[in-house]
């Protein structure tokens, strides 16, 4: 359909767009349906406001569990090219992945019981480093990993389907973004809501997982656990390199991330700390056996990398068949990749609420909506999720690159920050606490550098940009909010309020009930009130001046002839000769314009939008104040 009509994709683009801006910002019946009603502040603590731990785990964990299904063979496809002799090599690159994964999740808990109150590595690197900059690489490096998360994941999950039902092959990026965009939907509603949709088929999804080890042990017990298909163990391929073999563990290493989820959104948990601690013990028990079992099973199968049937659905394949079972095991797969962005839905508004509160990024990412969730941030991960699975046409292998860098700087900081705050604070066990932190920090920036220097031509160059070009941001951001702090502040003692002359200028159109009110208030709140008329040609002048004569002249009334039919000049250069004034120079003017607010939201595309135009075009005026006074039509 989309090769056949191309303008279909950006025009459904815009219609999403359309969509958000109408139904979350400008009509409020529309809202309550799509998001819920408000939720009050005081609620915000209330129990039935967090989640318990074993419910918050799918949640938060579905971005790391569902790695699974694409991390073991994004590291055995670095290694396709070399036959089926590197087939084996799947075993000790996964077994390396799960050792590196027991450290930085016993890692990861660690900080949660030092920085109970989350953030992760930018609470992390806050502490430990004195320089901003540092927690700020490890803020900007999770913000990217948060957004490609959502790209990644939900691109994997659409091209999981489209192996599986080749009716869908050719429009994963339209499906993608309407995922990402539903995703949005539910969570705008609050995480409880969302928890309440997304939690259960997380679950069956680990289920499905644990069925395919069972299933393959139990195919293994009848037919061996070398079968003819099975390729032979240690034989060195031809052309296999060291760097090879780091550029698959590394590609490898993508099923690691999301660790970091938990530790980000402690505070949604109803036990605290602790409900996090459980919650990364299960993830990690439950990870490491999946990927073990489900790497020995793809070896034991001599399954090959196929770029148009992934190697889950060849593995399901050989053990269901295409039936029933199948069927399930490749929609929850579908669903838990999806899933996995939705993790991040939770993640990135919390940090970015946190740096936001730092100064580091706009205020508006720091409020809370009406489900008292970031719903700002939410937005912002939506759109450039989207905007990224656009550029890369939903193509997973293309993001993984990029995916991953930012999240190995991440764990790198957050392990460095710990083993310095161990040697500072000390206290029990601190030796073999900085010696784990110390030995996470050095395996997983080894890994980030070698994904920077294996995958750069192919796309990590891109992440080695924006981390610095956000740090920069971020720091100019600060800056702006420093220096408008120190703008804003004032002596209590010797600073106070003092009335000011105030010149009011009312625009009019002709003379009429909307003049009438304007005028009215105007000579209300001023006692020097000007009418100002602008005129495209004398004969419309000429009429004004009479009627405005004949109606008793209210105030004085100055026309000004427009031979290029425009109000902005005109008004701009009265208002600059107002600094002669007879009277002598205002304070300020205060430019009084007439609206109409219709009774009927579709009356608004009958009415031109002058006011806002006038109000946009006169903010370099710093001494004209705009006022704007509505006038509400009864038809």
């Amino acid at each position: 359909m989309y090769k056949e009509f191309p303008w279909l994709h950006p025009v459904l683009i815009c219609i999403i767009i359309a969509a958000i801006a109408f139904g979350l910002f400008n009509f409020g019946n529309v809202k309550r349906i799509l998001v819920g009603r408000p939720i009050r502040s005081r609620e915000l603590n209330q129990p039935h406001m967090k989640l318990v731990w074993l419910i918050a785990l799918p949640i938060l964990a579905a971005d790391l569990y569902s790695s699974v299904a694409y991390g073991p063979e994004a590291g055995i496809t670095e290694l396709a090219h070399l036959g089926t002799n590197a087939k084996w090599i799947i075993l000790p690159i996964t077994a390396s992945t799960v050792i590196l994964l027991a450290f930085l999740i016993t890692s990861y808990i660690m900080g949660v019981m030092a920085y109970p109150s989350g953030g992760g590595a930018y609470a992390i690197g806050k502490d430990n480093f004195k320089k901003p900059v540092v927690s700020l690489i490890a803020a900007s490096a999770l913000l990217v990993d948060y957004v490609l998360t959502v790209a990644v994941s939900v691109s994997s999950g659409i091209q999981t389907m489209a192996s599986s039902y080749p009716v869908l092959s050719g429009h994963e990026t339209l499906l993608s973004i309407l995922c990402v965009f539903i995703i949005l939907l539910i969570n705008l509603r609050g995480v409880s809501e969302s928890a309440k949709v997304f939690a259960y088929p997380t679950f069956i999804f680990m289920a499905c997982m644990i069925l395919l080890i069972v299933a393959g042990f139990i195919d293994e017990l009848h037919h061996g656990f070398v079968q003819p298909v099975t390729p032979p163990f240690g034989t060195i391929p031809q052309g296999l390199t060291a760097m090879l073999m780091l550029r698959a563990f590394s590609s490898a290493c993508s099923s690691l991330t999301g660790i970091e989820t938990i530790s980000n959104a402690v505070p949604i948990f109803r036990e605290g700390k602790n409900g996090a601690i459980r919650a990364y013990i299960a993830l990690g028990v439950i990870t490491g056996v999946t990927l073990l079992g489900f790497a020995y099973h793809l070896y034991v199968k001599g399954i090959s990398v196929n770029p148009n049937n992934t190697m889950l659905s060849q593995l399901a394949g050989l053990y269901f068949g295409h039936g029933l079972i199948y069927q399930i095991i490749i929609i929850f797969t579908f669903v838990v990749l999806i899933l996995a962005a939705n993790s991040t839905f939770t993640g990135f508004p919390q940090l970015a609420a946190l740096v936001a509160k730092d100064r580091f990024l706009p205020r508006s990412l720091a409020l809370r909506g009406d489900r008292l969730g970031y719903s700002n941030g939410m937005i912002v991960l939506a759109a450039l999720a989207a905007l990224l699975i656009e550029v890369f046409h939903a193509q997973t292998n293309a993001l993984i690159p990029l995916y991953a860098i930012g999240v190995f700087v991440a764990f790198t900081i957050a392990q460095l920050g710990l083993t310095k705050r161990w040697l500072r604070v000390r206290g029990h066990l601190w030796k073999v606490k900085a010696t784990i932190n110390a030995f996470g920090a050095l395996v997983t920036a080894l890994v980030a550098v070698i994904f920077a220097v294996t995958k750069f031509t192919g796309g990590a160059w891109i992440v080695l940009i924006v981390l610095p070009v956000l740090i920069f941001c971020a720091m100019k951001i600060r800056k702006h909010y420093d220096e408008i702090a120190d703008e804003l502040r004032i002596d209590l003692e010797t600073i106070h309020p003092h009335k000011h002359r105030i010149l009011s200028v009312v625009l009019i159109s002709g003379i009429h009930r909307i003049v009438v009110e304007t005028i009215s208030f105007a000579q209300s709140s001023s006692q020097d009130v000007i009418a100002l008329y602008i005129g495209f040609d004398d004969e419309s002048i000429e009429r004004m001046e009479q009627k405005w004569k004949a109606w008793g002249s209210p105030c004085r009334l100055v026309t000004v002839k427009s031979e290029y039919r425009s109000l902005l000049y005109p008004l701009s250069k009265f208002l600059r000769r107002l600094e002669n004034y007879e009277g002598g120079k205002p304070d300020h003017i205060q430019l009084l314009i007439a609206q109409f607010v219709p009774k009927k939201w579709w009356h608004h595309i009958l009415h031109n939008q002058t006011p806002f135009l006038l109000r946009t075009w006169l903010l370099r005026h710093k001494d004209v104040v705009v006022t704007t006074v509505p006038y509400h039509l009864h038809h």
